[in-house]
Formats: structure tokens, C-alpha cells, sequence
């Protein structure tokens, strides 16, 4: 579409009969760079341009921006004295922050929701304007403190992530107005924009929760409040996203763990470190077993290194200079200085240059469970997802550059393969590369990172897998492939990654004796499959909603007898049962039958087996199954063949009647 010049973008959206009502609405358009224009833009020249609608990724992204001046209008209007923070859009939605006498109360939020209504339905104008210098915004803005520090770095996009704080950048100032119908100005905000049009593009909306948050994410400034919400062009969209959040609630790992008895978070031992109760610590070691062996069958030798250096070591593997402020702080020792483990790839390299290695060694993989420690923010830490203890199933690969294609080849299979096995299969994959614009957080040369970078890609697009760029997102030592898979509900997670590293073998100067008798270096790839144990836990609690396939399960089978009577039945099976392997218990205790199966429902227990006069005369048991099918009088033979069957192909259904019999069959 092209908006022809001294016309504005929307007289164009107007001309070509493009929608303004609805999903499909026009909200804003691109332009040639790529840069998002309101539709009250007027270019100097001829220009060509892509509408958004309101429906698509940025056109929401414009709403919930437009939404978060609105919650600070609406706040400003209740809260006379509030000052104003940032006000991004995020994923799903937006926030605002502000710096308030009290913090705000769930009555707070019902009246600004209130207030924003009202500021909606008034049908405001959003009006960009140009502030001619500094001073010019710094007199306007004298009330507002922290707008008047983003003044001051309005040019300086180097150091601030104009993604998240959307005032500035781009080197100019300005104001977004809102305008009321009598064309009085009603409010102001300094904002680099775009917005839509007119309140009216702002449908449907929903403020979520109050959290605290520090002015710019560092714990040495002020502690604002964090009002977040969110956004959809349509009222429809609103209520598939509020019923998204119950779903999600329901499945919150770190309610279904105190619930399930699976893990805690002790406040004695410290923020972001968890405990595995003995029903967790069952599905943990399932987990790392599983993937123990596989790494066995794929060529790896297990290795194990100790959870605390000298410091020395990140000093030459290079991590100490990019990632001190996320590692935990030295400790003297005899003169030294030691630090917890961050990253286990160090100590592997020590492995390799133990002694002198030939290139039929190679390529060389070593795995372990490598516990490692690093110091996030208290605001990030969330249960499993997030912490500051954890353990990765963490290999490194040394091979030649030759090999590089098809071991990075066979460690994306390698991975896919492993989510597959726990049940996830709809996945992309992500590609981190450097920034080029910031040299100085990425080391090594553009030749090995153009190389580096290529082969990746090309391992990537042979996968067939939806391939998303993420520009600047490589590690210091080189560009990196991440996995990321969506749960049961469709939320996407970062799973595990393969990266290309150069450099580390540089600084350890790490060699292998070519076929020649030439000395080489080795190109080291750096993987792991879940991430982390802890993070991988996490999501399978929530993919599942805590009911873990029966292979994980800490419960697999449990008796109920129908009356005392039938306990020496049931005992019989448990013991058949334990012989291969699987866990089981019987409840003995005085609660009724229906108790006992409303409790190891709720406990989610994949197979209950119920025992009454008939059962014991046939020898035979009843199954009831999570979703409350059931199968009577199965012979016990059969049901002990059938069970461990099940269990030891891991299935991942949850048995029910229907899928359970398809079994025997």
C-alpha cells in the first residue's frame, strides 16, 4: 500500500477500504525500514507500507502499549501524586510501574479498571508530539522524576533496552497526548510510540495483579509498583486469555508440588534453592536415570566435577568478564579465591587436557549431572523455572571442525528425541545470534562466528523445524540453537540447547594430534538436553497438571480393599508387582472405598486396584483408572502382565478404560 506524500497513513488505510472496526482493524502501518508509524504519520515522500492489523503480533503489542497509558491515566486520575515509571507491552500483555505512597490493594485495581473504562468510552484521541530539546522536556516533565531521568538518556540506546522501556530512543523526544472530543488535552506521557488511533482500538481488557518492582530492575533504586495487565482486540480473545490464566493457575507446578508433596522451598535454606520430598526425589531420579542411559547409548562417558573452583578458571574460560554479575561472590581461601560453580564446561575442558588426545578419539563426549549455582535476582526466582541451585544434564562434544555439521546434527536429534520421550512434540527452534553492534560482548573473530553461525543454521533448516532468529541472543563464545516446545496448553517453553563454541578451546589451548602428526584445536559443542532438571520438572508438573505418566508417577499402582478382609489379596499382588519393579502401596486405612479413590485421584494416582469378595474368588482385580472409567474382574495374572508392560514402555497417555484395554489387546 503506498501513502503518498503530505498524506497520512490513515488517510491511505482509508483510501484502500481497509477495515477499522474489529480484529482485522488497522491499528498502524510499517514502513520501508521496518519501523512501526501511527496512522496519523504523514511522510515527506511517496513511501510504500504494510498495514497492521490488530489481530497480528505488533498490532496487539500497539494495544497493550495504548492500554498501559491508559492504566497510568486512570491511575494519575485516582492517585494524584503517583509518579510515572515505564509502561512496556510484555508477552500476553502489558505493565505499567509507579512510585506511590502505599501499595496498591485488589480494591485499588477494581477502581482503575473502573477509571479506564470510563477513559475508553470517553473516546480519547492518542496525538504525538515532537519536544523541540531537553530542556524543553525536562520543564515539562519537573513533576516527574523518573521521566526525567529517561530524558537524560534519550540518545543513549546502548544502555537502555528500548524493547521494555518504550519512552525513549532513536535519538528525538517525544510526548503522546490524549485528547478528548472537545480537542482538550486531558493527559500526557513521554513516549517514543506507536499507538493506536483513538481509545476505541483498545476492545477488550483486564488488569492482573500488583507486583513490586525496582526502577529499572536494579535493587539499588527505588521499589515501584507494578501494575500489570492485559490486552486483546476483541472481547472473545479477552476471555480465551482469562480462561488460558485459570488453566494455568490450575497447573502451577509450585501449588501442584506443596499438593502433591513433590518438592519445597525452605526459607532456612535460602531463596531459589529447592528441597525434593522422597515422591519428588522418585520422579527426579526417573528422570535422571532415563536420561543418563541415552546419553550412554549415544556415546557419552559420564564425568563428574566438584561444585566449587578457584576462580582462576572462569578468568580463562572467559565466562568471568560477561557473567560475573550472575555468579555468586568469591570466597578466600589460603590465599585464593574460590567460587561456586556457574557452568560446568570449564572442568571438562580440564578433562580433555589431562592427557594428550588423537583424533580417532574423537569426537569426545563427556556428560555428567553437573550441579551448578547461579545468583538471580530475587524478582526473577519462580519455583523450579527459575533458581539458583540446579542441576543440567550438561554434555560438551570435542570434535573436529570437519565433524562439527553432524555432531551438532546428532545433538538436535538427540534432544528432540528426549522431549519426545516425555511426551512433548510440537516444537521450533530458536537461533541466538551475536549482535554485531556490541563487539565487545561476544569474543572471537567474524570469521568463526560467520562459520559457527552457518552450520547451525544449515542443522536447523535440515530439520524441517520452524526456525525463529534471535538476533544478540548468543552466548560470549559462540551462537547457539535452543529448543522451544509448548505444554498441553499451549505455552512455549525453552527447553534445551546446542552451542558452537571456539573459543574456549583457544583459551585452554586444548589439542589433538591430527592424522598429519599436526597438532589441532577442537571445536567444542555444548548441549543439554532437558536444560535443567530442576526447569524440566517444572514444566512437566504443568504439561501434565501433576498427573506424570505412569512411568514417572511416584505412586504407580495402589490396593484398595473393600473390606480387611481383602488385604491379603491385595498383598499378594503388591509383592507380584514390586518383583518387577513397580511401585505400589495398598490403603489400609478406615476411610470408605469412594475416600480412598477420591483421595488417590486427587493424589493422581495412575492405576488403583480394587479387591473385593468377587475378585478374590476369581483372583482377579478391578482397575480404576484418573478420569473415573474403570475395569472390573481382570485376572491378576494378566493385570500384572499388563501394567508393567505399560510402564516399561513408557507410555505417556493417562490410562483410562478405553486406551488401557486397546493395550491388552
Amino acid at each position: 500500500m503506498k501513502v503518498p506524500a503530505g498524506t497520512t497513513a490513515g488517510a491511505a488505510v482509508a483510501e484502500a477500504g481497509l477495515p477499522s472496526k474489529g480484529p482485522e482493524a488497522i491499528v498502524v502501518v510499517r514502513d520501508a525500514e521496518g519501523d512501526l508509524r501511527d496512522l496519523d504519520w504523514a511522510p515527506e515522500s511517496d513511501v510504500e507500507v504494510e498495514a497492521v492489523a490488530a489481530e497480528t503480533d505488533d498490532g496487539r503489542n500497539v494495544i497493550r502499549h495504548s492500554a498501559a497509558h491508559v492504566l497510568a491515566q486512570a491511575v494519575q486520575n485516582l492517585f494524584p501524586d503517583a509518579k510515572l515509571g515505564i509502561g512496556p507491552p510484555v508477552r500476553d500483555g502489558f505493565y505499567y510501574d509507579f512510585d506511590v505512597d502505599k501499595p496498591f490493594t485488589p480494591e485499588d485495581l477494581q477502581a482503575l479498571e473502573k477509571r479506564m473504562k470510563q477513559i475508553l468510552k470517553s473516546g480519547q484521541k492518542f496525538s504525538r508530539r515532537r519536544l523541540e530539546s531537553v530542556e524543553a522536556a525536562k520543564q515539562e516533565l519537573a513533576s516527574e522524576p523518573y521521566k526525567l531521568e529517561l530524558v537524560d538518556i534519550k540518545s543513549d540506546v546502548d544502555d537502555v533496552d528500548t524493547s521494555e522501556v518504550m519512552e525513549v530512543g532513536g535519538g528525538e523526544l517525544t510526548v503522546y497526548d490524549n485528547i478528548d472530543r472537545h480537542g482538550e488535552r486531558v493527559w500526557g506521557d513521554l513516549c517514543r510510540g506507536p499507538h493506536v488511533p483513538h481509545t476505541r482500538f483498545i476492545p477488550a481488557f483486564k488488569l492482573t495483579r500488583v507486583a513490586a518492582a525496582y526502577w529499572r530492575g536494579d535493587q539499588a533504586n527505588q521499589q515501584l509498583q507494578r501494575v500489570y495487565g492485559t490486552a486483546w482486540e476483541s472481547k472473545e480473545k479477552l476471555e480465551e486469555y482469562v480462561e488460558r490464566l485459570a488453566e494455568a493457575e490450575r497447573r502451577d507446578h509450585r501449588k501442584l508440588g506443596a499438593e502433591l508433596d513433590l518438592f519445597s522451598f525452605p526459607d532456612e535454606i535460602g531463596s531459589g534453592l529447592p528441597v525434593f520430598h522422597p515422591k519428588g526425589g522418585i520422579i527426579k531420579r526417573e528422570m535422571e536415570d532415563y536420561v543418563r542411559q541415552r546419553h550412554i547409548e549415544e556415546g557419552f562417558e559420564y564425568v563428574g566435577t566438584p561444585h566449587i573452583t578457584n576462580d582462576q578458571l572462569f578468568h580463562t574460560s572467559g565466562h568471568l568478564p560477561y557473567y560475573a554479575d550472575t555468579m555468586f561472590p568469591p570466597m578466600d581461601f589460603d590465599g585464593y579465591q574460590y567460587r561456586l560453580k556457574a557452568m560446568n564446561c570449564p572442568m571438562h575442558n580440564l578433562i580433555f587436557r589431562s592427557r594428550g588426545r588423537s583424533y580417532r578419539e574423537l569426537p569426545l563426549r563427556l556428560f555428567e549431572f553437573g550441579h551448578v549455582y547461579r545468583y538471580e535476582k530475587s524478582g526473577v526466582i519462580q519455583g523450579l523455572t527459575r533458581v539458583r541451585g540446579f542441576a543440567q544434564d550438561d554434555s560438551h562434544s570435542y570434535c573436529t571442525k570437519e565433524q562439527a555439521p553432524d555432531e551438532v546434527k546428532h545433538l538436535l536429534n538427540f534432544m528432540l528425541s528426549v522431549l519426545r520421550d516425555f511426551g512433548m512434540d510440537d516444537f521450533y527452534l530458536e537461533m541466538s545470534t551475536r549482535d554485531d553492534s556490541k563487539p565487545d560482548k561476544f569474543a572471537g573473530s567474524d570469521a568463526d562466528w560467520a562459520e559457527a553461525t552457518a552450520i547451525l543454521e544449515q542443522v536447523a533448516h535440515d530439520s524441517g523445524l520452524e526456525l525463529v532468529a534471535d538476533p544478540g541472543g548468543a552466548a560470549f563464545y559462540g551462537p547457539k540453537i535452543s529448543v522451544q516446545a509448548k505444554d498441553a496448553i499451549g505455552r512455549t517453553w525453552q527447553m534445551g540447547t546446542v552451542q558452537y563454541d571456539f573459543n574456549q578451546p583457544e583459551g585452554f589451548e586444548l589439542e589433538y594430534q591430527a592424522a598429519d602428526g599436526e597438532r589441532k584445536r577442537p571445536v567444542m559443542i555444548h548441549s543439554a538436553k532437558f536444560g535443567s532438571i530442576e526447569r524440566f520438572f517444572g514444566v512437566l508438573t504443568e504439561h501434565y497438571a501433576g498427573a506424570f505418566p505412569a512411568w514417572l508417577a511416584p505412586v504407580q499402582v495402589v490396593g484398595i480393599p473393600i473390606a480387611d478382609e481383602h488385604v491379603d489379596h491385595l498383598e499378594k499382588v503388591r509383592k507380584a508387582l514390586r518383583a518387577k519393579g513397580i511401585r505400589v502401596d495398598i490403603d489400609t486405612s478406615d476411610d470408605r472405598m469412594q475416600k480412598k479413590i477420591r483421595n488417590h485421584t486427587t493424589q493422581k494416582v495412575p492405576f488403583m486396584l480394587l479387591a473385593g469378595g468377587k475378585d478374590v474368588e476369581a483372583d482377579a482385580v478391578s482397575f480404576r483408572f484418573r478420569d473415573g472409567s474403570q475395569i472390573n474382574g481382570v485376572g491378576v495374572d494378566d493385570a500384572i502382565t499388563a501394567l508393567v508392560d505399560w510402564v516399561q514402555r513408557r507410555e505417556n497417555a493417562s490410562p483410562s478404560a478405553d486406551n488401557f484395554r486397546a493395550g491388552q489387546a
